[in-house]
């Protein structure tokens, strides 16, 4: 079983947030990635949110230097 991340660099946002998170499961890593996106960035828990988020999770680890932005 490989990991899981999501880079907040990759996501639309006036914050210019570099936040990167990694999970085990998708499931554990969609959690804290919403409740991130809820607390930090004043989004709502919506399927929409979670869909486009989903779009964004990848297998590995983040790399150092910034992906492209969606």
């Amino acid at each position: 079983m490989g990991r899981y991340f999501i880079d907040c660099r990759e996501m639309p946002s006036d914050k210019k947030c570099t936040l990167a998170m990694a999970a085990d499961t998708e499931k554990e890593l969609m959690e804290a990635a919403v409740q991130h996106a809820v607390a930090m960035h004043g989004h709502t828990d919506t399927p929409e949110l979670r869909g486009e988020m989903k779009k964004v999770i990848h297998q590995g680890t983040p790399p150092a230097a910034a992906p492209r932005a969606a």
